[in-house]
């Protein structure tokens, strides 16, 4: 791909934290094999990891685990943070297939990436440069790329994410992204109702969590469940979640099978339910 000379995209907060992005990239790993391993040279972007390296350093252990060929390319906007990536790197060698690369969403790597993770990036901007900058992101994924774009807090214990896929062309020379699934993740001792992480919602929904609006019937029937778990309670944060889920899979079409569902993911504090359950556009 060709490198521009500015970079597009806004200089975020950089806020990061050790293990923030954890539940994320444990869900990747699980979910997301196939198109990490796909291709002689899969590769993955972080993109805009923010003013330390350590999530795209995480992101590259994590990710090496289910594809060992994988290699990870931080992209960062400002000059600061790309050098922190690269004294990283001087510091501790070994991360063979790790890089840090100046840039935003044009993503200038020399290929097609199989995996973009975009964490707490899309947060500032308008919701209709939230859709673009799917659909522009989507574009440059590689045949059966996966775009994961979410927010959490700054400890990581709530959290929010949609992967996409690349869609059907605009006709401005992208294509339309292509929302497949919304995963709902939370620190769950920390947890009051589900509703709670209605706050990391992407741009895209976070202006829509209102009366009339899938994602709010969604949360509110959540809320519902787990008023109705709470006799679970006796046996922990996790049981009670678990329960919740189930009962909201009667009414709501949440993934129930793996690699996205089952008791296994949901007893992480996850549940993953297809995009049209909230798409505000349906």
């Amino acid at each position: 791909m060709a490198r521009t000379t500015r970079p597009q995209g806004e200089v975020t907060r950089g806020t990061t934290n050790p293990n923030r992005l954890r539940r994320m990239d444990r869900w990747i790993a699980a979910t997301q094999a196939g198109a990490l391993r796909a291709g002689d040279r899969p590769l993955a972007v972080d993109l805009g990891y923010g003013a330390s390296p350590i999530t795209a350093v995480e992101l590259y252990t994590r990710l090496r685990a289910v594809s060992p060929r994988l290699e990870v390319a931080g992209i960062e906007i400002e000059p600061d943070r790309v050098a922190a990536g690269l004294a990283f790197l001087r510091a501790h060698p070994g991360h063979d297939g790790l890089s840090f690369l100046r840039g935003g969403f044009e993503l200038p790597v020399d290929r097609p990436p199989n995996l973009v993770r975009a964490a707490n990036v899309l947060r500032q901007y308008e919701e209709p440069a939230a859709w673009r900058a799917w659909d522009d992101l989507c574009s440059r994924l590689a045949p059966g790329g996966v775009l994961v774009e979410g927010t959490c807090d700054e400890l990581g214990r709530r959290h929010v994410w949609v992967a996409l896929e690349r869609g059907a062309p605009t006709g401005r020379g992208t294509v339309r992204a292509a929302p497949r699934t919304i995963t709902f993740a939370a620190h769950l001792p920390t947890l009051e109702t589900p509703s709670d992480l209605a706050e990391r919602l992407p741009k895209t929904l976070i202006h829509r969590n209102v009366p009339g609006e899938r994602v709010h019937a969604l949360l509110a029937g959540f809320d519902r469940c787990w008023a109705m778990a709470a006799p679970q309670s006796v046996f922990g944060p996790r049981a009670r979640w678990v329960a919740a889920v189930e009962l909201l899979a009667r009414s709501y079409p949440v993934l129930t099978r793996p690699p996205f569902g089952g008791r296994a993911r949901w007893r992480l504090g996850e549940v993953t339910v297809p995009w049209s359950a909230v798409d505000p556009r349906a």
